[in-house]
């Protein structure tokens, strides 16, 4: 198990009657011990920050028959004003709506289970609001992601309820190797209710540099310079080789591309 969890340590010791030997009931003494680990996960638990700001005034003003101001500090900044989120139960909501693909009435029966009345649509509007407020560092990321040699492009078709049209399509850009900790690793979506060429110009805007694609036509509209996708091609004469067990030409691409692969994992740094 990973060492940097935190660990509990459970001492199971003998019964001090069981500390003498069975044979000439001398006390025993200890030669060593053994030991195991098990995992315990602890359930999320929620709680209420309530935050109490005290209200001053003057006495003596109010003696006097003065007008006296009230003073009181400032409402701590919240990310949405006069809501009940806390930022943390608002990743929590994004993450398992986003990341791990549980819908919001799903999270609401959740929050139900334990006592916690939170219905989909308020979590929907805290979902819009929560957009808005990370636009910045989306565009920021951007802003990176567009500055780099070299990078990745795909679009996948994505079904939503009560859309004007039956099929949309979330575009994806990214950079990096996808390994946490070496170089920069940004993956960005855009949704869009078309698979047009313009989707992709409108997104890149100008980008020159290197763009690994398939061979959907609609990049070619873009300023990127396309690098095809290397597996998209070996695909085809996977195909082409079909269940034939002979060696036949397919095999000879086969084996180029498995040369290639070779040469790129030798020098991928």
């Amino acid at each position: 198990l990973p060492a940097q969890l935190p660990r509990v340590e459970v001492v199971v010791d003998l019964d001090e009657g069981d500390k003498e030997c069975d044979c000439c009931q001398s006390p025993l003494h200890k030669m060593g011990e053994s030991s195991s680990e098990t995992l315990e996960f602890v359930p999320a638990h929620i709680k209420v920050i309530k935050t109490i700001r005290p209200k001053y005034t003057c006495r003596h003003c109010e003696r006097e028959g003065i007008e006296s101001v009230v003073k009181t500090a400032l409402m701590p900044a919240t990310a949405i004003p006069k809501s009940i989120a806390t930022p943390s139960l608002l990743s929590q909501i994004i993450m398992c709506k986003y990341q791990f693909g549980l819908p919001l009435y799903r999270q609401e029966t959740l929050f139900a289970d334990i006592g916690i009345e939170l219905s989909r649509q308020t979590m929907s509007s805290w979902m819009l609001r929560s957009a808005e407020l990370l636009s910045p560092l989306y565009q920021r990321l951007k802003e990176i992601l567009l500055s780099q040699a070299v990078i990745h492009g795909d679009e996948t078709p994505l079904n939503v309820i009560n859309a004007d049209k039956a099929t949309s399509y979330m575009w994806l850009y990214c950079c990096g190797d996808d390994k946490p900790g070496k170089g920069t690793n940004i993956v960005l979506f855009d949704y869009h209710n078309s698979r047009a060429g313009q989707c992709a110009v409108d997104f890149l805007d100008g980008y020159q540099g290197y763009m690994h694609v398939d061979g959907y036509k609609a990049y070619e509209q873009t300023k990127a310079t396309l690098v095809a996708c290397l597996a998209h091609i070996r695909r085809k004469f996977i195909e082409a080789k079909g269940n034939n067990k002979k060696t036949v030409k397919a095999d000879v691409a086969l084996n180029l591309i498995r040369k290639l692969y070779g040469i790129e994992q030798a020098i991928k740094d």
